[in-house]
């Protein structure tokens, strides 16, 4: 038994690395999809975007693992039935749950590793990722003046060249306009040709113009819109510094996010949800208390003798209050009673209102800490589920290869994955609870699961056509 299981193993890991890193790759490059235009043309280095793209994929670990245990099992089974040694092992009386025992073992350790992942290794990343990704879309364009197009990278400043050297610093015809004062195109410089160099700080690029003249219209500031001849000044050479400090690349150290609940372990979103939920009771409580002494102090009388003042209410509002206490009052002291109260009542309206939008808005910010919480443990049970639906799934199809088994893995990981983020999403919202939307797919996995173990343990034709054609038959005949 132990050379079968270490050969039903070989065959099985072997396959699971190689569909794990497809997976991490084929959501790696959907993400370079998304991002691709903050990411192209600002001169990122190697070591930029390399650290970008490690951290980005460690984050998809958690979602690869459970597809590659899927793909993987359906093959090594598939293959398994497709050659018959499946047959072979079943015939010497060796059932498919003890095939499957040393692979269920392994979907077990690979669970309790993605967990451990999830809760120490994918806050950080996550972390790392959400930061550098940050930093790269605030970034600049890289400075790269295209030919025969107004360049505006630079602050203040529109280049254009008409034509660009085959070295790609020298330039041709270039016009440069002086935007700085905020007062149009003022101020503008022309030049027959121009070299661009690095300063030796790197933080500016010096240009210098040959052939050329500088421009300035005269404006008075009085009388803005009253034009004055132009300034013409002609050089045959000039310098021309631009500050292209911007276009660093300056990381930040993640403080914006380190508060997310994403870059939590699990005893920081305990701890998290905790002052939550007792902050959220004592502002409850607080707007209780506030609310009750407010209404006091609106209700009483002395508040309403001394806030009688003349305002514009007219008669028929005053008319459709049935309050014997306003006899009591002149006309214009009854309007200034109607006018205060429904001041009051329309300001405490509002009041209630953005109370109750910040209420929901901390009731959500705890519902997402818990649906973060739940996913550590969701995500590495997954694992295990989707094993118990690949191996006897393949055992039953008996098709290896990548063809079948891919269509199956993605057909199911979909569903999955729609249900997930469906009924999460529900959650959030308040709808159902955090518990059922984390854990609503799993509990659809898991008796499918289930049904599919027993079926392949006891040799059922589960997709053969013949036999449910049969099936059908007798129940019609009964009928």
């Amino acid at each position: 038994m132990k050379k079968l299981y270490k050969y039903i193993l070989r065959s099985f890991i072997g396959t699971f690395i190689f569909t794990f890193f497809i997976a991490v790759f084929i959501l790696l490059m959907q993400f370079l999809w998304t991002y691709l235009d903050d990411l192209v043309g600002k001169g990122l280095g190697f070591d930029v975007l390399g650290k970008l793209i490690f951290y980005t994929s460690i984050t998809f670990v958690p979602m690869a693992m459970p597809l590659a245990i899927l793909l993987s099992s359906l093959m090594c089974f598939g293959n398994l039935g497709e050659y018959y040694e499946l047959v072979a092992m079943k015939a010497s009386g060796i059932s498919v749950w003890k095939i499957m025992r040393p692979l269920f073992i392994f979907a077990i350790v690979m669970s309790i590793t993605a967990f451990v992942f999830s809760n120490n290794v994918l806050p950080v990343a996550t972390l790392k990722s959400k930061t550098l990704l940050r930093d790269v879309r605030k970034q600049k364009m890289s400075f790269d003046i295209p030919e025969g197009m107004f360049y505006k990278g630079i602050d203040g400043y529109t280049i254009r060249a008409g034509k660009k050297g085959s070295d790609g610093t020298t330039l041709y015809d270039v016009l440069i306009y002086d935007h700085t004062e905020y007062k149009g195109n003022i101020k503008v410089t022309s030049a027959d040709s121009a070299t661009m160099a690095l300063s030796p700080s790197q933080k500016e690029i010096v240009f210098t113009l040959y052939h050329g003249s500088n421009y300035n219209e005269v404006i008075d500031d009085k009388e803005y819109r009253v034009k004055r001849p132009f300034e013409k000044m002609a050089f045959d050479k000039q310098y021309v510094s631009f500050d292209i400090s911007d276009f660093d690349l300056n990381q930040s150290d993640g403080n914006v996010f380190k508060g997310h609940q994403s870059m939590l372990n699990i005893n920081q979103l305990y701890i998290a949800i905790d002052s939550l939920q007792i902050n959220n009771n004592e502002r409850h409580v607080s707007y209780k208390n506030s609310f009750r002494n407010r209404l006091q102090h609106l209700s009483s009388k002395d508040i309403i003798n001394k806030n009688i003042k003349n305002k514009n209410v007219d008669l028929d509002t005053i008319t459709n209050f049935k309050w014997p206490f306003l006899e009591n009052f002149s006309e214009k002291e009854q309007k200034s009673i109607v006018n205060m109260a429904s001041t009051s009542v329309r300001n405490q309206i509002d009041n209630i209102e953005l109370n109750i939008n910040d209420f929901k808005r901390i009731e959500t910010n705890i519902r997402k800490h818990q649906q973060v919480l739940h996913e550590k443990f969701s995500l590495s049970i997954s694992c295990l589920l989707f094993f118990l639906i690949g191996a006897p799934l393949g055992a039953i199809i008996r098709k290896g290869g990548l063809g079948l088994p891919i269509v199956i893995s993605v057909v199911f990981f979909v569903i999955y994955y729609i249900v997930t983020i469906t009924c999460q999403r529900i959650a959030i919202a308040g709808d159902i609870p955090v518990f059922l939307g984390v854990w609503l797919s799993s509990l659809i996995i898991l008796p499918t699961g289930i049904f599919l173990t027993i079926k392949a343990t006891t040799d059922s034709n589960l997709l053969d056509g013949e036999s449910w054609k049969k099936t059908f038959r007798k129940i019609f005949r009964k009928e």
